[in-house]
Parts: C-alpha cells; sequence; structure tokens
C-alpha cells in the first residue's frame, strides 16, 4: 500500500455564483413596490494552506478531485444568497504547485503560506440591484460567474539543510537515524529506503535538518531504479553529503567510482531549484568500523582531498565519527546560510491602472470563407456575457448598453466595422457570436425598443 506519495495532479474548481432573482415586492396597499430580488451568493475558493504536520501528499493520490460549494441563488424580499463554503487542502512545507503546462503558480516552502488556487465565481445581480432612474423595474437579473476550472500539480520538494545521497545500502538511513531522533526503515538490502526521512542535528550552537534520499544509481537521471522519484528532494537542499560505502561487496565498485557516478547523475538532473553543481558538498566515507572498510578510507580519503573535498570518517554502527561529521555539516550549513539571500517580507505594490485602461481589446481575424471577423477580449466583457440571460430580451439589451457604455461599439467603427459585421466576444472554443448593428451612441438608430435588442444570439 502506497504510504508516501510527492507528486499529485489534481483537478480542483472553485464554486459557482448563486443567481440573481427577479422578483417585483406584492403587498397589500403596496401596488408599486417596486423590484425587490436579491443577489446571488458567491462561489467559495479552493484554498492550499502549508501544515507543517503534513509529510505527504498521499489524501490527494486517494482524492484528486476538489471542489467548493457554490453560491446560494438569490431570493425575494432583497434576501441575496448565502456564500459557497471554501475548502482548505493542507500540504507540507515545500510543496511546488504547477499548472498543466508546467509553470510554477506557487512555492509553499514555510508553515502557514496560502495560496488561492481556484477561486470562486461572483453572484449574479438580483434586479432590485439593477434598478436604476431608467430602469425602474428590471425584468432580468444576472447569472452567477462560473468558479475556476482547473488541473494542477502538486510536488513535494524536501526542506531540508543538508542531503545525504549516494548508492543504496551506503548506510544513509544508518547515518541519519544514529546522528538524530529519525528512525527510518534499515534493512541490508537495496532500495530499503522509499521515502525522504528528515532528521534534525544539533552541533554545537547550529541545529539544521538533514534529508536522507533514496538511493540512486547510474541512471537515476534517465528514471532507472527509484532515483528519479527522490532526485526532486535535493534541490532545495543547501549542502550535499556523498556517503560512500567503503566496504561494499559489489564487484566493480569503489569509493572513487561511486562519487563520480553520483556526480554524474546530480549533474544530469534537471531541476528548478539551480545547478546542483553550484551546491557545496563534502564526503562521509562510511563503514570504517570493518578492517578491510578503513584501510579503504585511508587510501582514498587523500585522493579526495586533493579535489579539494571535506572528507570524514565515519561509522553509523560504531558511532565513530559522527561528531566531526556534524560539526563539518555544521560550518557548510552556516557558510551556505550566510550566503543565501535575506529573506526580505513581501511588501504590497499598489499599481493603479493608467488613465486611459479600457480593460478589453479588439482584434481583427480571417474566417473561414475568407472574410474579417472581430474578437472581442478582455475581463469584463467575457464577464458580462456569461451573467446575461440570451433568453430574456431585456437582459441582452442590458449587455448591449454596458458594452457600448465600455467604448466597445466606438473601437469597433475605428477599427472598419459596419452593419452585419462578425463580432465575438470570448475565448475561441466558447465565444457568443452576433451580427453587428451600431447603436445610438455611436451613430446609428437602434434596431429596436428601448431594453431590448435581437441582434446577439449564442
Amino acid at each position: 500500500m502506497t504510504t508516501f506519495v510527492d507528486r499529485v495532479l489534481l483537478h480542483v474548481s472553485g464554486g459557482d455564483g448563486g443567481h440573481g432573482c427577479v422578483s417585483v415586492m406584492r403587498e397589500k396597499f403596496k401596488p408599486l413596490g417596486g423590484p425587490d430580488g436579491g443577489n446571488g451568493g458567491h462561489g467559495g475558493d479552493v484554498r492550499l494552506v502549508v501544515d507543517s504536520n503534513v509529510t505527504s501528499l498521499l489524501e490527494f493520490h486517494h482524492g484528486p478531485h476538489r471542489r467548493a460549494g457554490n453560491g446560494r441563488p438569490g431570493e425575494g424580499s432583497n434576501r441575496n444568497g448565502g456564500n459557497g463554503d471554501s475548502i482548505v487542502l493542507r500540504v507540507p512545507p515545500g510543496t511546488s504547485v504547477q499548472n498543466s503546462r508546467g509553470t510554477v503558480l506557487a512555492d509553499l516552502v514555510a508553515a502557514g503560506m496560502e495560496y488561492v488556487v481556484a477561486r470562486g465565481g461572483h453572484g449574479g445581480l438580483g434586479n432590485s440591484s439593477l434598478a436604476s432612474t431608467r430602469r425602474k423595474a428590471p425584468g432580468f437579473a444576472l447569472f452567477g460567474e462560473p468558479g475556476d476550472d482547473l488541473d494542477i500539480v502538486l510536488e513535494l520538494k524536501s526542506v531540508a539543510d543538508v542531503a545525504l545521497v549516494g548508492f543504496p545500502s551506503a548506510g544513509k538511513s544508518s547515518l541519519i537515524a544514529a546522528m538524530s531522533a529519525a528512525r527510518p526503515k534499515i534493512a541490508d538490502y537495496p532500495f530499503t529506503t522509499l521515502v525522504p526521512n528528515l532528521g534534525v542535528v544539533t552541533a554545537g550552537d547550529t541545529v539544521f535538518t538533514v534529508a536522507d534520499v533514496p538511493g540512486l544509481i547510474p541512471g537515476a537521471s534517465q528514471g532507472k531504479g527509484l532515483g528519479l522519484e527522490f532526485l526532486r528532494h535535493v534541490e532545495r537542499c543547501h549542502v550535499l553529503v556523498h556517503v560512500l560505502d567503503c566496504a561494499t561487496l559489489d564487484p566493480g565498485r569503489d569509493p572513487l567510482s561511486d562519487l563520480e557516478a553520483i556526480e554524474h547523475e546530480l549533474a544530469q538532473y534537471g531541476g528548478t531549484e539551480g545547478d546542483l553543481a553550484d551546491r557545496p558538498r563534502m564526503v562521509a566515507l562510511n563503514k570504517v568500523d570493518v578492517p578491510e572498510g578503513r584501510e579503504l578510507a585511508d587510501l582514498v580519503a587523500p585522493m579526495l582531498r586533493e579535489r579539494g573535498l571535506t572528507v570524514v570518517e565515519v561509522s553509523a554502527v560504531a558511532h565513530d565519527g559522527l561528531k566531526a561529521l556534524g560539526f563539518a555539516m555544521a560550518e557548510m550549513v552556516k557558510a551556505a546560510r550566510l550566503a543565501a539571500p535575506v529573506d526580505v517580507a513581501p511588501r504590497v505594490v499598489l499599481t493603479p491602472k493608467a488613465v486611459d485602461e479600457t480593460g478589453f481589446d479588439v482584434v481583427l481575424e480571417n474566417d473561414e470563407d475568407g472574410g474579417v471577423r472581430f474578437r472581442v477580449r478582455g475581463e469584463r466583457p467575457q464577464r458580462w456575457v456569461r451573467q446575461t440571460d440570451f433568453g430574456n430580451d431585456e437582459a441582452v439589451g442590458y449587455l448591449a448598453e454596458r458594452l457600448a457604455r465600455l467604448g466597445v461599439e466606438d473601437r469597433l467603427l475605428k477599427l472598419g466595422a459596419r452593419a452585419g459585421a462578425t463580432v465575438l466576444i470570448g475565448p475561441e472554443d466558447n465565444a457568443v457570436v452576433f451580427d453587428w448593428e451600431p447603436t445610438v451612441a455611436a451613430g446609428s438608430p437602434l434596431t429596436g425598443p428601448r431594453g431590448s435588442d435581437d441582434r446577439l444570439y449564442t
């Protein structure tokens, strides 16, 4: 049974906004009560919150579909609908949020960080809110907007100061168990460790975390063994410690060849946190409690030091050299922390829109018949279209008035649009199409009574 998951595909949906209500007050002795339709409630959001008590993405592996609550529709007597319930998804520290194209949306590394991954839709206005001096009793209301609906990828990368890397059964789990309170599974067969283990180590006045990354083998960066699944857990670590087995019985292996093989895999791995070749590293020659291991360690240690590497001879079983190893790690961790950029509290930057910012754009496109058509893009026009009941002439007329006030018709005239031109509002896969006729404001008479416009169709 799967107990650790560090990468999941999650489908999240914000709640839909509730529809506005069409209602007219009907009470005794109040023949002209007026409109009293309430607004629809907003849909709930889907939020990701970092929780240090969560260590895996297993919950989302078993439940990959998450949807927030929908807003309630408005009612008569000016009763607004209730907002939909938001849902909170708790993720472990070090979770990277990506969209389906691989673009990083958020990097959640610290406890308490929060990210709204899918926003709920706004509720539609009831006819009470749409009333004006020109439109005393609107016979329509606005639909609620649909919430965001998208696929995201959650990828967990361990947040640790030091990463222990090396071949399977090199003694990484034994080291982290001997140096910290972590109690990983330990056995004498390859790939005993199936999940990254974290331990806290104290050396003098320095406290740091150590990650035991499951064993790597040649070809791990191309998917062999378990390395590709867990190389991502090396990305956030500041210091790399090569744990080399000086008492291996495998033919053709020795500490130097093991080091070169693991360095090759680290160089081939293309992470998102920077080049792993730039990370400071050191070497722990393990299993020196075995006589043959001690002899081999004494032989290769000078060669490794000639390469500029810090070398410590240790035995996880006999606890030899662990204190020296801990202080050597602490020195490298302190240096890495000093070299790291200082975390600055995020500033809130308010950037006002330009005075000529219209919030929409009109582009010319070629249609299938060789002619041209006009596509209107922008958040507001597309939102207004989604909120319009095209089965209600008055609602369609209200949409036309809003577009005219926004300046869409003036822009169409400047681009050369003529009566009967094809105009689309929205994306290519879900656009509203209509044959355009300019209104009075654009220099042409209306084609119908006030409040109605039969030129639009879906």
